[in-house]
C-alpha cells in the first residue's frame, strides 16, 4: 500500500479537527525533527548519568540544553521490535515481532514474520503527509537478512541503509568492506550523510525528519587508535559501579581492557553527535529543530558471542540487560532538546516510551491521526513541554526467548509497568513478581506476598493483555498465496 492510500483516512479526519488547523505547526512553524538512536547503549552510559569513565561531552551538552527523561522506556529489549514500536506506535507483540528479523526459516520457527507489514501506518507516513521531507540513515532492521521492503515502503522519501546487507546502500557496503574500524567509522559516515541531506534540503521550505540510527556501541567493537588514546590511562574498578553492574563487572574477563574499547567507541559516537549539533548551530537550524537522543534497548551481555567488549555497557543500578524486561533492559537514555519549548537543563520524571513517538511527533507536526488507526502510544507532547505527566496507561512487554549470563536477569515472560508498580507473570501460572520501582529501582525485593491484591490484579491484567495479542505469526501457505493472487 502506498503512502496516499495509507493516509486517506487521515485526510478525512483532519477536516474535523479544528484545533489542529489553528496550531502553530499547521501555520508552517513545524520544527525539524531528528531522532538519534544509539544501538545497545545502557541507561548509565553517559557522563551525566554518573558513569565513572565514559566521556560524552556532546550528549551532556544536549542534556544541559534540553530535558533528560529519567523514566523513558523502549517496548522491547532487543533492536528489531523496539524499532518497530518507534515506527508504528504499537507494542511489537501486536505485529508478532518478539525477536530480531533473521532468515525466513528462523523467523517462522519463532513465530515472527520476515518483515514488518509495509501497509502499517508509520511516523514517516504521518510526517510526510504533514509536509515533511523524510530520511532514514543507518541501521534499519525492520526486516531480516533474507528480504523485505526498503524504508520507502514505510514512508521515507530517501534512505541510506547500513544494514541488513540486502538493503545496504552501495556506499555503505563499500565503506564497511574497506574499513578496519567499521562500527566506529560508521558514526562519522552517518553524520556526514545527515549533513549532506540537510544541505540538499536547505533550499526547500519543507521541514525535515531524519531517522539517524547509529551502529555504536553494538558488537563487534574495534575503535580507532585515536579513540582508544583517550582512555590510555583508564584502570577500571568494579567498585566504582552501583548495584547489579558492580557484581556483573566483577566477573568480567578483563574489565579494564573491555571498558577501554567500549568507552572509546562511545566517545567516538559522541564526537559525531557534536558535529551534528555544530552543523545545526552554524546553519541557524538549532532553534527550530527538535533533537531526540535515545537507545534501542539496554546494554549487551559479554556472555554473547563477540560481545566481550560491547558487553560492558552499564544499566546503572538497574537489574537486567539486553533481552530482559527488568528495568535494565527497558529503561534507556532519553534527552529531548527543543529550544524554547523543552525546558533546558531539567530532569523529568514523566513516563513515556517508544510507542509514544508516533502520536507525539504527529502532535509536534500538527498532524491528525485517523480514528481507525490502532496505536498503543499516547500523545506526550505536554511532557516535552515540561509537564511531569506523561503516559497514563500501563506499558506491556513480552520476551519468550533466552537470557544470557546471570539468570537473575530473566523475568517472567509477560511484564508490565503501571505507576510505581512493575509486575511480571508467567503464563503457566507458576511465577508472579511485583516490584515497587519508586522504592526499589534495583528490583531486588519481590512484594507479591506483601501486596497480594496488587499482585493478583496486575497478573489478571497481564493475562488479559496476553490473550489479546496474536500467539504467533503463521505465514500463508504457497497454495493460499496462489489462491489470493
Amino acid at each position: 500500500m502506498n503512502r496516499s492510500k495509507k493516509m486517506t483516512s487521515v485526510m478525512a479526519t483532519a477536516a474535523l479537527l479544528i484545533g489542529i488547523q489553528t496550531s502553530q505547526a499547521a501555520q508552517n512553524e513545524q520544527p525539524n525533527i531528528v531522532l538519534v538512536m544509539a544501538d545497545d547503549m545502557g541507561y548509565g552510559d553517559m557522563g551525566i548519568a554518573g558513569h565513572p569513565y565514559v566521556k560524552t561531552p556532546n550528549i551532556d551538552r544536549l542534556a544541559r540544553e534540553g530535558t533528560t527523561f529519567t523514566d523513558f522506556y523502549v517496548n522491547s529489549a532487543v533492536c528489531a521490535p523496539s524499532r518497530v514500536a518507534f515506527l508504528c506506535g504499537q507494542f511489537p507483540a501486536r505485529q508478532n515481532v518478539h525477536s530480531i528479523y533473521s532468515i525466513a526459516r528462523t523467523n517462522r520457527e519463532r513465530g515472527v514474520p520476515d518483515f514488518l507489514d509495509p501497509d502499517i501506518l508509520t511516523v514517516a507516513d504521518v510526517l510526510a503527509d504533514a509536509g515533511y521531507v523524510t530520511e532514514h540513515i543507518g541501521k534499519w532492521h525492520i526486516c531480516g537478512r533474507a528480504g523485505g521492503p526498503p524504508p520507502g515502503e514505510y514512508g521515507f522519501d530517501s534512505w541510506l541503509v547500513s544494514n541488513p546487507p540486502h538493503l545496504a546502500a552501495l556506499a555503505y557496503q563499500e565503506r564497511m568492506e574497506n574499513s578496519a574500524y567499521p562500527v566506529s567509522e560508521s558514526s562519522r559516515w552517518m553524520v556526514n550523510d545527515a549533513i549532506e541531506f540537510m544541505n540538499r534540503n536547505r533550499g526547500s521550505e519543507k521541514p525535515f525528519f531524519i531517522n539517524l540510527c547509529f551502529l555504536a556501541p553494538h558488537s563487534p567493537l574495534k575503535p580507532t587508535p585515536e579513540e582508544l588514546a583517550v582512555y590510555a590511562d583508564l584502570h577500571a574498578n568494579p567498585e566504582e559501579f552501583p548495584s547489579w553492574m558492580r557484581e556483573y563487572a566483577s566477573d568480567a574477563k578483563d574489565l579494564t581492557a573491555q571498558m577501554k574499547v567500549y568507552c572509546a567507541t562511545m566517545t567516538g559516537m559522541d564526537q559525531q553527535i557534536g558535529r551534528l549539533l555544530e552543523y545545526l548551530d552554524e546553519n541557524e537550524l538549532s532553534e527550530n529543530t527538535l533533537v531526540i537522543f535515545t537507545s534501542d534497548n539496554g546494554p549487551e551481555d559479554y556472555h554473547v558471542g563477540n560481545s566481550i567488549n560491547a558487553g560492558v555497557g552499564s544499566p546503572g543500578e538497574l537489574r537486567g540487560r539486553k533481552r530482559s524486561a527488568y528495568l535494565g533492559g527497558m529503561r534507556v537514555p532519553c534527552i529531548v532538546r527543543w529550544p524554547g519549548i523543552a525546558p533546558a537543563g531539567k530532569e523529568s520524571p514523566a513516563v513515556w516510551s517508544g510507542v509514544e513517538f508516533l502520536p507525539t511527533m504527529a502532535a509536534v507536526a500538527g498532524a491528525a491521526l485517523p480514528a481507525d488507526v490502532n496505536v498503543d502510544g499516547e500523545n506526550c507532547i505536554d511532557a516535552l513541554k515540561g509537564s511531569a505527566t506523561g503516559r497514563r496507561k500501563p506499558l506491556f512487554w513480552e520476551w519468550k526467548f533466552r537470557i544470557f549470563g546471570n539468570q537473575d536477569y530473566k523475568p517472567p515472560q509477560v511484564c508490565m509497568l503501571d505507576g510505581k508498580w512493575w509486575a511480571g507473570w508467567q503464563p503457566d501460572g507458576g511465577r508472579v513478581e511485583l516490584h515497587d520501582i519508586s522504592a526499589d529501582p534495583q528490583q531486588r525485593v519481590n512484594l507479591n506476598l506483601k501486596f497480594p491484591k496488587v499482585a493478583e490484579e496486575m497478573a489478571r491484567t497481564l493475562k488479559a493483555w496476553k490473550a489479546g495479542i496474536p500467539e504467533r505469526y503463521d505465514p500463508p501457505s504457497e497454495s493460499s498465496e496462489r489462491a489470493a493472487e
